[in-house]
């Protein structure tokens, strides 16, 4: 998922993921750094080359990952079969992409505000999917906060993508918005992020195969908890992708969440943190794995998956 800085476009989905920064010390943020493998090197890219949207994907995006662990949050706390979802701040819809091709009976409607990030998701439909496929995919463009729908087994909102919300009404509003479009039984999904690093202003570099991939945390509110953060792309030639996406966002906590998302109407709210390696050279490595828990390891860098039941 992939956001612009107005209108901010989402991606979702992963896991979904933010990459965030990590001193060479801390072996477990390293890990949240590293979570995207490198793709097999096609032709040099170059600034005026290369596609952000693309670029965004190979860096960040897991969406294979994503769909075996909506699987599992949905085989833990959901009633029945998960077949439809609902993927809120899509972006690209990748994701979307990646849930129909899993099985024959799975649909996916991904709703974003961004026309041009969903035009060019609706142009890779025929690359990602088989002619079946596509018809189970709809990207639709719009508030995620007045699209209405039938009711779907799981409504997704990560890559951190709710952020942008900033107020407490605003996120319980959204909040209870995705309650209603949940039938008994489903799941609402997100993700979070914190840990020590992720309220420093600092930039990180990561090599990729042919280009830089630039986490820059330009900006941190202690008062308000405001965040200002930019993805740059650099590549072997010299130039750059300066601000490629930018995301304006209120850095919220795990508590603050949970405690919204009751308020909002939500009868339990489930926290999965990731474990880590025990042994070997990625020893205190995350290890990809989430189990529920109530107890978090105060690490410079964590990501953690909230599953919330109506």
């Amino acid at each position: 998922m992939v956001w612009q800085k107005i209108p901010l476009e989402s991606s979702i989905g992963l896991i979904v993921t933010l990459l965030f920064m990590a001193s060479s010390t801390s072996k477990r943020s390293e890990k949240k750094k590293n979570k995207k493998k490198p793709q097999p090197r096609q032709s040099w890219r170059t600034a005026e080359t290369a596609d952000r949207h693309e670029l965004y994907e190979l860096s960040v995006q897991n969406v294979e990952g994503e769909v075996e662990l909506v699987q599992q949050f949905f085989s833990d706390l959901g009633e029945g079969v998960c077949t439809r979802v609902r993927e809120d701040f899509c972006g690209t819809g990748q994701f979307s992409a990646a849930w129909a091709k899993s099985a024959s009976e799975r649909t996916a409607i991904g709703i974003d505000l961004d026309a041009e990030v969903l035009q060019w998701g609706r142009a890779k439909l025929a690359d990602r999917l088989d002619e079946d496929s596509q018809k189970r995919v709809e990207l639709v463009e719009g508030d995620v906060l007045k699209i209405t729908g039938d009711p779907v087994d799981a409504v997704m909102a990560t890559n951190f993508s709710y952020y942008l919300f900033k107020t407490r009404s605003e996120l319980k509003n959204y909040f209870s918005t995705a309650r209603r479009h949940l039938r008994p039984g489903g799941i609402f999904i997100m993700d979070a992020y914190g840990g020590s690093e992720s309220f420093e202003e600092q930039e990180e570099e990561r090599d990729l195969d042919g280009f830089v991939y630039v986490w820059d945390q330009n900006h941190y509110n202690p008062i308000t908890g405001d965040v200002v953060n930019h993805i740059h792309f650099r590549f072997p030639d010299g130039t750059e992708m300066n601000k490629a996406f930018t995301y304006e966002w209120r850095l919220w906590t795990l508590p603050e969440l949970q405690e919204i998302l009751l308020e909002a109407g939500f009868q339990s709210v489930h926290v999965y943190w990731e474990g880590t390696v025990e042994d070997g050279e990625e020893e205190g490595e995350g290890n990809g794995e989430f189990t529920q828990t109530r107890v978090g390891e105060a690490c410079q860098g964590w990501i953690a998956y909230l599953v919330a039941q109506p």
